[in-house]
């Protein structure tokens, strides 16, 4: 896997850009989680740091996935690195201004991310050269971001206990600055030439996301491909209650909130890994693997609900996201084998939009029951509603699967 970034400087700098991206990010996440609890006491509250970082993006993404077909990608991610660098800034404001104006920035810097993974997505198969590197690339970003998500939360808690919280936001705005040098440095096409009639269209999100939307609905492995997201969605309300698990159940502060969003990281970079070697290119068991992996997800955050201790529940929160960071990486790397490059920005985009807008709904109503209930009950609810969605979703790709031939080629 290693072996790619050695022989491709374009992926390399990709990769570069992405690691100090998704770093900040943490850094600021577990910050603002502690930040909004200490200052309002609420559950719901602390729930709203995680839809304020899925909701713009959801709304963002008919422009975003238009944009990254349209629009050169190079240029689309460098201008958005700077765009987020600034924004992160005013998270600087909360303190003297109030929790409103965090999440205005945290919004803000949502909604421009939008178009850094459509244009990321489709951008990667133009940079490798073969069908093999293709996998191994998908294996390392995916990995990257549990990776990123282990080291920057269980950094940023030590990091906010011992600098406090503006040095987290403040390191936060210089990695985007950082992603948008690196992403500069990218030489490589990042999309196919476009026709004369292609490249004279204007951008009209509305339509040019319908034809995504169109070419789902006639290709059923992408449909299945993109359901696939939902059926983690649909329990991934949870995460929005792990700042809350660690605090009120563990009374554990900035650093049991990164110890437990570093585990979730550790699973969500091993689980990329691990299933690529296991799913290889063959498109039925990426299917089947999407499928399982909910359940693994499901299951283990049941065994984090009733945990005694805040380290058996970070083991269970890790192999969880085993599960999760599996069904995500595979499920966007089928998509990408899938799509032709002029749709494939939307088809990312619209992919992302969809499971965005299910975090988004499934974290406001885990944080109205963990305010009503207790967190440990919620996150058992919410579990259980996430492994009838994968039951559902093996019963109904299984015709699919067992329909396509061993192995799939783009």
């Amino acid at each position: 896997m290693f072996s790619l970034l050695r022989r491709n400087g374009d992926v390399r700098n990709l990769f570069f850009a992405q690691v100090v991206s998704y770093l900040g990010d943490w850094f600021t996440f577990v910050a603002l989680a502690g930040l909004v609890e200490d200052l309002t006491g609420s559950k719901f509250l602390v729930s709203l740091v995680l839809v304020s970082l899925t909701l713009p993006s959801f709304l963002m993404s008919p422009v975003a996935g238009a944009a990254a077909d349209r629009f050169d990608r190079k240029t689309i991610l460098v201008l958005v690195s700077l765009g987020q660098g600034i924004a992160a800034l005013a998270l600087l404001l909360t303190d003297s201004v109030g929790v409103w104006v965090a999440f205005l920035a945290q919004c803000i810097i949502s909604g421009l991310a939008a178009f850094v993974r459509p244009a990321t997505e489709a951008a990667v198969p133009n940079l490798v050269d073969n069908e093999d590197d293709l996998r191994l690339a998908n294996s390392l970003f995916g990995s990257t971001w549990g990776v990123m998500l282990a080291v920057g939360a269980a950094l940023g808690g030590v990091y906010a206990d011992i600098f406090g919280r503006t040095a987290s936001f403040v390191t936060d705005s210089i990695t985007f600055f950082v992603a948008a040098g690196a992403v500069a440095l990218v030489r490589g096409k990042m999309q196919e030439e476009r026709s004369p009639e292609q490249a004279s269209r204007k951008m009209r999100p509305m339509r040019d996301t319908k034809e995504a939307v169109q070419l789902a609905r006639q290709d059923k492995v992408i449909f299945a491909l993109m359901c696939s997201k939902l059926t983690f969605a649909v329990g991934a309300g949870i995460v929005s209650q792990i700042p809350v698990l660690a605090s009120s159940a563990f009374n554990a502060g900035d650093t049991g909130r990164g110890l437990l969003f570093g585990a979730r990281g550790i699973g969500s970079g091993l689980g990329p890994i691990i299933a690529a070697r296991m799913a290889g290119g063959d498109m039925r068991r990426i299917l089947h693997i999407c499928g399982i992996s909910g359940l693994v997800f499901s299951i283990c955050y049941v065994g984090a609900a009733v945990s005694p201790s805040i380290i058996i529940a970070g083991v269970a929160v890790a192999l969880a996201h085993l599960g999760g960071g599996a069904q995500w990486t595979l499920s966007t790397y089928g998509l990408q084998m899938e799509s032709p490059d002029a749709l494939r920005g939307r088809v990312m985009a619209g992919d992302f939009a969809l499971v965005t807008l299910m975090l988004s709904v499934t974290s406001i109503l885990a944080g109205i029951t963990s305010d009503a209930i207790g967190v440990r009950p919620t996150i058992v609810i919410f579990a259980a509603a996430a492994a009838a969605a994968s039951i559902t979703y093996l019963m109904f790709t299984r015709t699919l699967r067992a329909n396509l031939q061993p192995s799939t080629q783009p």
